[in-house]
């Protein structure tokens, strides 16, 4: 099995695992130049660094240009090109509008996926976005689900690999905040069903619960660490993944 991780700009490089890929986030609100400087010193440190690309939080082409052209300067190879924000800083609203400006060229792409839906767009614009994208598209990235069932039945749908998004070790009260704040609607009712008692609430979830219903759908899998990184670093090691 393969796995990536997520970290901010401004994380720690030393505390990483020694995991090949590296996912590097850009907020709203961030500096581009945050995220391309903090991927540029992944290379020098042998990583496969893969910074976001987000549409909403871009303000412009020239921008853009200089986003891109920073990174693979600096020897980046790859990109995750999101959506990003609910409210566009500039002329960009969708990462098609990114992908359609063909700045990425010679760079392995990442889209988005979105298994149980987003808060932001319905369920036919998801379908519809994910159509105009996919011709751009190396893989697919999921948003971090707990129900099996949706993710099993969107990777049978993809003509791309599909990175299946997952949490670290994190307890299921932070399991639910998160999961309200993102819409992971299925997310959400299974934990509620499965996990309802006041003890089980304390316990941290254990990733390998949905990792063994889904590995032989997929073998990539992508973990959201919500800023515990030393709790996956530490199960990361335990289950011999590293």
């Amino acid at each position: 099995m393969n796995f990536s991780l997520e970290i901010g700009p401004k994380t720690d490089l030393d505390t990483l695992p020694a995991l090949k890929d590296v996912y590097i986030t850009m907020l709203p609100g961030g500096n581009y130049n945050d995220t391309a400087e903090q991927a540029i010193k992944l290379v020098k440190k042998g990583f496969n660094p893969i910074p976001h690309f987000p549409a909403r939080s871009i303000t412009n082409d020239s921008e853009l240009k200089d986003y891109v052209s920073k990174c693979k300067d600096g020897g980046v190879k790859q990109a995750l090109v999101i959506g990003g924000s609910r409210e566009p800083i500039g002329k960009f609203d969708s990462s098609i509008q990114l992908l359609e400006t063909g700045c990425f060229e010679q760079m392995k792409i990442g889209i988005a996926g979105h298994p149980e839906g987003s808060p932001d767009i319905s369920d036919s614009q998801l379908e519809k976005a994910m159509k105009d994208k996919k011709p751009y598209a190396d893989y697919i990235v999921t948003q971090w689900l707990l129900d099996p069932q949706p993710i099993i039945e969107f990777i049978s749908k993809q003509t791309v690999p599909v990175h299946v998004g997952i949490t670290g070790p994190l307890k299921i009260t932070s399991l639910i905040k998160f999961a309200n704040i993102v819409g992971a609607k299925n997310s959400l009712n299974f934990l509620k069903s499965n996990f309802g008692k006041a003890l089980d609430l304390l316990k941290p979830k254990d990733p390998n619960e949905l990792i063994g219903k889904v590995k032989k759908f997929s073998e990539n899998f992508h973990i959201y660490t919500f800023g515990g990184l030393k709790e996956t670093n530490k199960w990361l090691k335990e289950n011999s993944y590293v």
